[in-house]
C-alpha cells in the first residue's frame, strides 16, 4: 500500500478528513522553504503538496504565481526539489509528499529519469496540471514503474460522461478543482461543493480532495465534511509573503507564522466528524 493510500486508509477509521496544505520549494529560499515543509507535519499536515517552481503556470492565480517566481529567484531546479523532499525524508518516513507542477521541467529533467530520482527522493504523487489524459502516455508508464501515483484534476465544467477518460489510470486521490477559475480566487459555496460531489463518487472509489479558494479555516472545515481532504495553498503563501522584509527575503518570522496558521486549519478540519459516504 503507498503512503497515500495509507494515510486515507488511517483517517478513514475514526471518520476524519485531511488537510493538505502547500508549500513552494524554494520559496522564498531553499531553507526557509524546507523549515517549513518539515514542521508541517506537526502543525497538522495529513499529507503534503510541494510547489515546483514554473515560470508560465497555466492554473496558478497571482498568489502561487508570485510564489514561484521567488523560488525560481531563491535556485529552484527539479534537481533541488528532489533534494528537498530527500531531506524531509530523511526525518519523516510517513507523510504523503506530492508533487505540483507542470509538464515542461518533467520533460526538461526527462520523464523516465524524474520517475526515477522522484520515487527514490520519496515523492508519493504527481498532480501534473497541464497534462491531460490523453497525453498521460508522456508519464503513466515511468510513474507505474516506479510506483508514483498520478492525480488527475476535475472541474466543475466536466461532463460526467468525460469523467471515466479522466480517471482512467488515476490512482491516490482526486483533486477537484472547486471553481472555474485560477487558484486564490473565489470560493465555492458549501452548497455548491455538496452538490458536485455525488456525481464523482459515482465515478471513482478514489479519496476527492477539494482545492482552490480554500482560504479559511472554516472552509476547510465544509470541504472535508462533504469529501476527503482540503487543499489550502494561496492563503498560507499569502501569510509567508507578508513576513518577508522589504528586499522579499525571509525573517524569523515567516516558518513560525506559517506554521502557526496550518495549525488553525488543522484543528479545524480534524474537529468534522465525517458523514460523507465513501
Amino acid at each position: 500500500m503507498s503512503r497515500i493510500a495509507r494515510r486515507f486508509a488511517t483517517l478513514r477509521a475514526p471518520g476524519r478528513g485531511a488537510l493538505i496544505p502547500y508549500v513552494e520549494a524554494c520559496d522564498p529560499d531553499y531553507d526557509t522553504s524546507l523549515a517549513i515543509l518539515r514542521g508541517m507535519p506537526a502543525a497538522g499536515a495529513d499529507l503534503i503538496e510541494v510547489g515546483v517552481p514554473f515560470s508560465d503556470p497555466s492554473a496558478d492565480g497571482p498568489t502561487i504565481q508570485k510564489a514561484a517566481l521567488r523560488g525560481l529567484k531563491g535556485g529552484s531546479t527539479m534537481k533541488r526539489v528532489l533534494e528537498m523532499v530527500r531531506a524531509f525524508r530523511a526525518g519523516d518516513d510517513e507523510t504523503p509528499i506530492i508533487l505540483m507542477g507542470y509538464t515542461n521541467p518533467i520533460e526538461a529533467y526527462g520523464p523516465e529519469r524524474f520517475c526515477m530520482d522522484a520515487k527514490a527522493a520519496g515523492v508519493d504523487g504527481l498532480i501534473v496540471v497541464d497534462m491531460p489524459p490523453e497525453e498521460a502516455d508522456l508519464l503513466a508508464g515511468p510513474a507505474a514503474a516506479s510506483g508514483l501515483d498520478i492525480i488527475r484534476l476535475v472541474a466543475p465544467t466536466t461532463p460526467d460522461d468525460r469523467l471515466p477518460v479522466v480517471f482512467n489510470g488515476a490512482s491516490g486521490f482526486v483533486y477537484y478543482v472547486s471553481i472555474t477559475g485560477v487558484t486564490g480566487t473565489r470560493t465555492a459555496s458549501t452548497d455548491e461543493l455538496a452538490a458536485a460531489l455525488p456525481r464523482l463518487r459515482k465515478a471513482t472509489d478514489l479519496p476527492i480532495a477539494i482545492g482552490f479558494g480554500i482560504r479559511t479555516p472554516e472552509l476547510a472545515a465544509n470541504a472535508v465534511s462533504v469529501a476527503d481532504a482540503a487543499v489550502v495553498a494561496s492563503a498560507l503563501l499569502n501569510t509567508l509573503e507578508g513576513t518577508l522584509d522589504a528586499n522579499g527575503k525571509a525573517t524569523a518570522k515567516t516558518a513560525p507564522a506559517v506554521l502557526e496558521q496550518l495549525r488553525g486549519l488543522a484543528d479545524a478540519v480534524h474537529a468534522v466528524s465525517k458523514t460523507a459516504s465513501k
